[in-house]
């Protein structure tokens, strides 16, 4: 059962995860990637929501959907992309901006998560 659990939320998080990157890309005009850059934050602050979340509801939400939403490979391509670019403040940006609001964003989801879960 936790199996399905975690198909079902990967096939709801990996075309939302396609579609919000390009919906946000779409808006913003620099190199940056800021739908990818989007999706891993949400993601994070999701994550952290789900800390203390029964067994069923974290393997749906949380390897599922939160699984396929976010993408550390695509994280690190765009990065090797922005180098190669020679972009390379967008790419220490992407870098150092993605790993303080992932944590940020997760504990962010962790605070709120007691009003959830408590």
């Amino acid at each position: 059962m936790t199996a399905l659990l975690v198909v079902l939320g990967a096939a709801v998080g990996a075309p939302l995860r396609y579609l919000a990157d390009r919906a946000v890309q779409s808006r913003h005009d620099s190199g940056f990637p800021w739908g990818t850059f989007t999706v891993n934050v949400v993601g994070s602050f999701i994550l952290g929501m789900l800390i203390d979340a029964p067994g069923s509801v974290g393997a749906l939400l949380g390897t599922g959907f939160c699984g396929a939403l976010t993408t550390y490979s695509t994280f690190g391509y765009e990065t090797i992309r922005l180098l190669e670019g020679r972009s390379h403040a967008y790419a220490v940006l992407n870098v150092v901006a993605s790993v303080a609001a992932g944590i940020g964003a997760a504990f962010g989801g962790i605070a709120l998560a007691g009003v959830f879960w408590a």
